[in-house]
């Protein structure tokens, strides 16, 4: 029984390493095709960008009263999206979910993808970013700003770590099995792997590491997003004068993050045939988990508002009948009922938690999140509570003008190639990790 036990693993760790690193040596044509479209938009998107050091933020449509435009929009969005990499490989992993080892890594791929981009946009959205230095130089600790730069960057560093301490192991596997690849490949897969043998010391030691790192991604990844909504709630603006702000964030951030998965996961089993491991089941439990993320986001929704609609008082009730039934309100309810209503009502039902239903449902998720941090920053910010006198018609509408659109796509753009850059150059789920819970499931047989 034993010895059948022994070649049953070692049948099922030959067929996994097979089938987990096949994407790493396929053709490259659609890939190449792939990154030849993202790389044209972010060309497009460079140019703009040029456009704006050389002439001024005056190309963009931003002015006193929208100061920040989709420029920060796209920041919150970002970071909310970077929150599902603590999602995945901290908190379900810590809460000991079997299902939830496939996902590990792409989470943490789309995690460094969406914070390196979402540091990217803050610099564009700077009229003078040569002098970004100075916020290094001369930073003041009393300022929400410096807060922002420091827990980012704490963020985006635990973050590589824990990416790349469970990526150890399969490393390895690339080194010995991978001997056709190119030779920058061969000398990344030998240098980066440190000499791992499998030894019992060298996991228990990646196990502690792995554990520490965990344990402290998630309060720095609650703290990423809580201090991002402190930017806005200590700024004097209607919507924003709230300390619900904090968890409102968190909650929305941590919904658009297993809608990411979810999308990504579809793609990846499809183009990559990984049916087997990212399988309708899989689908299943992500979907529970969505819409039990949804309903608490919806509470703090509720939350939100409550309040400033049932007082209506002064510039406050002016933004709540803005979103309401002014001239943001189509947008506003086609967020609310496409983007969080509608998710919950299908999900509910197995028939919504299949896989194309639950790609369908995440894009409108991800739609209504962007739109989502567009209503946050935007219509708050077109009602000062000291409003200049005479000012310009372009001071109260803000359109966003082409080089903030092609800016926009181009920083998405961006995190999708180093989203698919590593997905090329790393094997997207956990061999290793498949293969020891495999074995412990033989054991204990």
């Amino acid at each position: 029984m034993k010895d059948n036990n022994i070649s049953s693993n070692e049948a099922f760790n030959q067929k996994v390493e097979t089938d987990l690193l096949a994407h790493l040596i396929a053709d490259k044509k659609k890939f190449n095709f792939f990154l030849s479209i993202l790389i044209a938009i972010i060309l497009v998107g460079i140019f703009a960008y040029y456009r704006q050091v050389r002439y001024g933020l005056i190309v963009t449509s931003m002015r006193d009263y929208t100061s920040w435009g989709i420029y920060i929009s796209n920041f919150v969005f970002l970071v909310a999206i970077s929150l599902v990499g603590s999602l995945f490989s901290a908190i379900l992993k810590l809460a000991k979910v079997p299902w939830s080892t496939p996902l590990t890594r792409i989470s943490e791929i789309i995690a460094i993808g969406a914070i390196i981009c979402a540091s990217v946009i803050i610099i564009v959205d700077m009229g003078r970013p040569d002098r970004f230095i100075y916020v290094v130089i001369h930073g003041r600790i009393q300022s929400p700003i410096i807060w922002d730069v420091i827990i980012i960057s704490t963020y985006l560093t635990i973050s590589l770590l824990l990416l790349y301490i469970s990526l150890i192991p399969d490393l390895a596997i690339c080194r010995d099995k991978l001997t056709d690849v190119v030779g920058w490949k061969k000398w990344f897969y030998r240098v980066f792997s440190i000499n791992w043998k499998g030894t019992p010391e060298q996991y228990k030691l990646l196990h502690k590491i792995s554990y520490i790192l965990a344990v402290i991604v998630i309060p720095v990844a609650f703290a990423i997003h809580t201090v991002t909504s402190w930017l806005f709630s200590t700024t004097w603006r209607p919507g924003w004068d709230s300390t619900n702000l904090g968890p409102y964030f968190v909650s929305g951030a941590l919904m658009a993050g297993a809608a990411i998965i979810i999308v990504a996961m579809y793609f990846i089993r499809n183009t990559l045939n990984l049916k087997e491991y990212l399988t309708d089941k899989l689908f299943d439990h992500m979907g529970k988990l969505l819409v039990l993320l949804s309903l608490v986001y919806l509470y703090f929704n509720i939350n939100e508002y409550l309040g400033p609609a049932f007082k209506m008082v002064g510039v406050e009730g002016e933004h709540i009948i803005e979103l309401f039934f002014g001239a943001y309100a189509p947008m506003y309810w086609i967020v609310q009922i496409f983007g969080l209503i509608l998710p919950i009502v299908i999900l509910i039902f197995a028939w919504g938690r299949k896989p194309l239903p639950m790609l369908i449902i995440s894009i409108l998720v991800l739609l209504g999140a962007w739109f989502k941090r567009f209503l946050i920053v935007i219509p708050s910010l077109q009602h000062p509570y000291l409003p200049i006198q005479d000012v310009q018609d372009s001071y109260r509408h803000y359109i966003p003008s082409w080089e903030e659109w092609a800016i926009t796509f181009a920083s998405f753009a961006g995190c999708l190639l180093i989203i698919t850059f590593l997905i090329r150059l790393l094997p997207v789920i956990p061999i290793w990790e498949i293969q020891k819970e495999n074995e412990e499931k033989l054991q204990e047989s």
